[in-house]
């Protein structure tokens, strides 16, 4: 399992980080065709897409690597069950939270889907595609969010508390 999900989080990052190129190649292309008299048709349209995916894709490996900002004064000042307490408290509600906006956003993903909606830009896009990638996002989020819920759960630390010592290491 832990094989698995290693997998998936690696894949988001991939997929992240090629949305990231993306917007680079966009911003060449769009700067190069300028010298040019041309012009890149959806251009800001399509890197906008991209930054959005590369955001939401990169949530949960950011959890992972303990790279989101966390405001740890309570936490960190506990120690023992009061502190296990509270960062079950907290990721508890960060996965419930975390899986409504998936559920929302899956769901809209779809109607986008149903309905044939498209970008009312240059290009035509059909929304289903953007959105997806977003929903994947939220997606690998909630189960990065689980997968720490139940290590604490278990016992044992979240991958967040020692991600920055493992990188430093």
């Amino acid at each position: 399992m832990r094989t698995a999900l290693s997998i998936l989080y690696r894949t988001a990052e991939i997929l992240g980080a090629v949305s990231l190129a993306a917007i680079a190649v966009l911003i060449v292309a769009q700067v190069a065709s300028r010298l040019f008299d041309r012009m890149v048709p959806g251009a800001d349209e399509l890197a906008g897409y991209c930054m959005a995916a590369s955001f939401f894709l990169m949530l949960g490996p950011a959890l992972r690597r303990g790279a989101h900002i966390r405001v740890g004064v309570l936490v960190d000042r506990l120690r023992g069950g009061p502190r296990r307490a509270l960062e079950l408290l907290c990721l508890g509600f960060a996965t419930a939270l975390s899986a409504y906006f998936a559920w929302y956003w899956v769901r809209m993903t779809y109607d986008s889907y149903d309905f044939g909606d498209l970008s009312q830009g240059v290009l035509p896009i059909p929304l289903w595609i953007p959105q997806a990638l977003m929903a994947a996002g939220l997606v690998v989020l909630v189960i990065a969010l689980i997968d720490d819920l139940l290590a604490v759960l278990r016992g044992r630390d979240a991958s967040y508390q020692h991600a920055g010592m493992q990188s430093e290491g």
